[in-house]
């Protein structure tokens, strides 16, 4: 269980690099929405009565200037849902992205932002997730990535460790997903996929040897979006394992965890 908790613990950090480095720059989005300028000198004008700047990235940060309609910002950069600028008289703060929704650019266009809203979940170029469940009754932690071909199809990409009794090992698959009524904040999906099974010697059960097999896979699940880029999902799979011996081996997998989209 020790080895197990670690697992968890480096999937568990990985998960939370990734998602600070995507919260890092501006979006992609941002930068198509100005035309192809360099969103870290973008040149926004206040539309709303007034925003305030804060001394960091947060509702927890005081404010510290008020900036009224019409005055201009300097974008520096963004760190998840909320910019630092640079204000006329050379004043930096931290804007919330939702109050920076409706200013305007420079061409008097209005400057737009995917805040990673429902709109997102429905539709979005890549997905990221870190899962926990059972497979075969043995422990199992996943990371899983995918890349959106459409709103409904997705093309993934899976690494899993399983950790039991009877055996250990890890898996690397890869394979497709539809999602159906992905505009559903419970959106039901099918997924099918094969990939690399492996079985790892141990000293404690001398019964297993070291095998590596190719397997393939056929599932079910859910999506549930939570709030903001994440959402929970959930999945059951049913895998069959072609061994060199002939005597193909059925495997059930359940597995639950967070992930979010970008």
């Amino acid at each position: 269980m020790s080895r197990l908790a670690g697992i968890l613990g480096r999937a568990s950090r990985a998960l939370l690099a990734v998602l600070c480095t995507v919260g890092a720059p501006v979006g992609a989005s941002a930068a198509t929405d100005t035309a192809g300028e360099d969103p870290r000198h973008l040149q926004l004008f206040v539309a709303a009565p007034y925003i305030d700047l804060r001394t960091g990235p947060g509702r927890g940060y005081p404010v510290t200037q008020v900036v009224a309609r019409g005055e201009s910002l300097d974008v520096i950069f963004r760190r998840t849902d909320y910019f630092k600028v640079r204000t006329v008289r050379g004043i930096e703060g931290w804007a919330a992205a939702r109050d920076l929704q409706d200013a305007l650019l420079a061409d008097g266009s209005r400057f737009t932002l995917d805040l990673g809203d429902r709109t997102g979940f429905q539709a979005h170029d890549w997905e990221l997730g870190a899962f926990a469940g059972d497979f075969d009754g043995a422990s199992l932690v996943s990371l899983y990535g995918a890349r959106s071909i459409n709103e409904h199809l997705k093309v993934e990409l899976s690494a899993s460790q399983y950790l039991g009794e009877q055996r250990s090992g890890w898996m690397v698959e890869a394979g497709v997903t539809h999602v159906f009524a992905p505009e559903w904040r419970l959106s039901p999906f099918i997924t099918l996929g094969g990939g690399v099974f492996r079985v790892d010697e141990d000293a404690q059960r001398p019964n297993l040897v070291d095998r590596t097999d190719e397997s393939a896979y056929a599932g079910v699940g859910v999506r549930f979006y939570l709030t903001r880029r994440f959402f929970l999902r959930g999945e059951y799979k049913e895998r069959i394992v072609f061994t060199s011996r002939n005597d193909n081996e059925e495997l059930k997998e359940w597995k639950v965890g967070l992930a979010f989209f970008f």
